[in-house]
């Protein structure tokens, strides 16, 4: 069940990959219960992943659209004038209504938008109780979908961003266990390039836009190091010679 206080409270809330079924039950209670709903998006005219799932829970009367610099890492001074701009926003939904929602993708606290937004609100609207609701994540989601399977026994389990840079990934593939990657569209050259170099292709897997009509799985072997959607996801399971439990 999802807790309504009488203070203002700013609750993170994950609604998965894509897939609207995806969505927890506690992750629905909670944007029925909140006054608003905000859904973060990079132009006010958009709808972007994260509203579309919304909108399966909510009525759209319900939803807000704040403008984030979702992607920008080059120019920090707009970035921060964004985030502060978003802050902002967020701070008069919560004087006026008391329960602010924030739906992210995936979940709030993986690689989020939210963590940003929570530390604002915390010298905007001091007092304010932040939560969060985990969600369904898209390495879990193409795990399922494909039948890769994230780890065995004493696995140990790599997720990197490769807007790090494809070194990082390269030093991940080195390694031992199953190695995730997310936002790598933009790079998808250097990634298969990556896991070629360090005999890791033939059993990776790609994926995008899952549980949507455009989604696209594929085994790594056959990308092309053509550009793909930002939001690209790719699992490199361990490698495993050892039979059932041969890494327990």
């Amino acid at each position: 069940m999802c807790r309504v206080m009488s203070n203002s409270r700013l609750i993170g809330i994950g609604v998965g990959p894509g897939d609207p079924e995806l969505v927890t039950v506690k992750g629905v209670n909670c944007l029925r219960a909140a006054d608003v709903v905000v859904v973060p998006v990079m132009d006010s005219g958009e709808r972007g992943r994260a509203e579309a799932t919304v909108l399966h829970y909510v009525g759209a009367e319900k939803v807000v659209r704040v403008v984030f610099a979702l992607n920008e890492r080059s120019d920090r001074e707009r970035r921060e004038a964004a985030w502060d701009a978003a802050g902002a926003r967020v701070a008069e939904l919560l004087r006026a209504h008391g329960t602010v929602a924030f739906a992210t993708i995936g979940d709030p606290n993986v690689y989020s938008t939210f963590t940003y937004l929570a530390q604002t609100i915390e010298r905007l609207v001091p007092g304010t109780g932040i939560e969060t609701v985990p969600g369904i994540t898209a390495m879990q989601d193409l795990a399922a979908r494909s039948g890769a399977v994230l780890t065995e026994g004493t696995e140990p389990l790599t997720l990197v961003p490769v807007t790090a840079g494809a070194e990082v990934l390269k030093d991940a593939l080195n390694g031992p266990g199953t190695v995730v990657a997310y936002k790598f569209g933009r790079l998808a050259q250097e990634v298969v390039a990556a896991l070629r170099e360090t005999g890791r292709v033939d059993d990776a897997v790609w994926g995008s836009a899952l549980g949507l009509p455009d989604e696209s799985i594929r085994p790594a072997a056959e990308l092309d190091g053509a550009p793909l959607p930002y939001l690209s996801t790719l699992i490199a399971p361990a490698r495993r010679d050892g039979g059932r439990g041969g890494k327990l």
